[in-house]
C-alpha cells in the first residue's frame, strides 16, 4: 500500500494546457491514483461553480477553490472563510480610482465590477467563465476571493494599505499583469492543512502540483511539492521537486518519480 494518501492538483497550467485541453497522460495518472485509493483534490484559484464539470470529467469530487477560501471533501464542507465586507468595499474604491477592473467570487457567481472593458471579456474568455453577474453591494458579505484585472504593470502598489494580503500574478499568457488577491491566513496551504487535519493525514502523505505563485503555500505544506516545468520562476524555490511542463506529461512524470505510475 502506498505511503501517499492524497494529491492536490492545481488546474490552469498544471492540469489544463494553454489551449484548455488535458493531456491523456494526465488523465491516466489521475485514474491510476484513484485505483490505488489515493484521494485526488482539485486545488485552484477558480470558483467552485466553474470547476464542477472538470471534476466530473476526471471523476474528482473533492475541491479546494477560491485560492483556499473554500474546501470540500466528497460533499462535506471542511473550510470556508469570506472576506471582510469593508475590504471588499475598499478594493472597489481603489480599483475605480486606478481604472482597474475586479471580479469578486461568491459561492454561486463571478461578480464583475464592469463587463464593458476589453480586459474583462478577455478574462472571461480565457477562463471560460459562465456564471457571471454585475456587482451590487448585496454581495459584500459573500465574497470568497478577488482578482484584479489590469494590463498595468505593478498594479499591486496601489493596494499596499492591506497589511495581511499579498498578490500573485495570474500565470496565464495575456493576463500576467492581473493579480489574485491572497490573504495571508487564507490560501491553498491553509486549506490543505485543514483537509489533512480532517482526514487525519500527515503532510508527508500528501503530494501537490502547481505552477503559479498562488500555489506557493500549498507546495510548502505537503511532503512532496512539485513545481511544474512551466511554473513561475519564483515558485521553484518553494518546491522540493520539479517536474516537466504541463505540455510534457508534467503530472505523470512527477508521480512516476515517486513510484506511483
Amino acid at each position: 500500500m502506498s505511503a501517499y494518501k492524497v494529491v492536490f492538483l492545481d488546474i490552469d497550467g498544471t492540469i489544463l494546457r494553454p489551449d484548455h485541453t488535458i493531456q491523456d497522460s494526465t488523465k491516466t495518472a489521475i485514474k491510476r491514483l484513484q485505483k490505488q485509493g489515493i484521494i485526488v483534490f482539485l486545488a485552484t484559484g477558480r470558483p467552485l461553480h466553474e470547476i464542477k464539470e472538470l471534476g466530473e470529467e476526471l471523476n474528482i469530487t473533492s475541491f479546494i477553490a477560491y485560492n483556499g477560501a473554500y474546501a470540500i471533501f466528497e460533499g462535506e464542507e471542511i473550510f470556508k472563510e469570506t472576506m471582510p465586507s469593508k475590504d471588499v468595499t475598499r478594493f472597489l474604491e481603489i480599483a475605480q480610482l486606478e481604472n482597474h477592473q475586479l471580479v469578486f467570487y461568491t459561492h454561486e457567481k463571478n461578480v464583475f465590477s464592469s463587463r464593458e472593458p476589453e480586459i474583462v471579456q478577455r478574462f472571461i474568455d480565457t477562463f471560460h467563465l459562465k456564471q457571471n453577474a454585475i456587482y451590487s453591494p448585496a454581495i459584500n458579505q459573500e465574497v470568497l476571493g478577488i482578482t484584479i484585472m489590469t494590463d498595468q504593470e505593478l498594479a499591486s502598489r496601489h493596494y499596499q494599505e492591506f497589511k495581511e494580503i499579498h498578490f500573485t500574478t495570474v500565470n496565464v499568457k495575456g493576463l500576467t499583469n492581473c493579480l489574485d488577491v491572497i490573504r495571508d491566513h487564507v490560501n491553498k496551504g491553509v486549506a490543505v492543512k485543514a483537509v489533512l487535519d480532517r482526514l487525519g493525514l500527515s503532510p508527508e502523505s500528501a503530494i501537490a502540483f502547481g505552477d503559479g505563485m498562488n500555489d506557493k503555500e500549498m507546495l510548502m505544506t505537503v511532503g512532496e511539492g512539485f513545481a511544474m516545468g512551466n511554473g513561475h520562476p519564483d515558485l521553484f524555490q518553494y518546491a522540493n521537486r520539479k517536474t516537466t511542463d504541463v505540455e510534457d506529461n508534467g503530472i505523470y512524470n512527477g508521480l512516476a518519480l515517486l513510484g506511483l505510475m
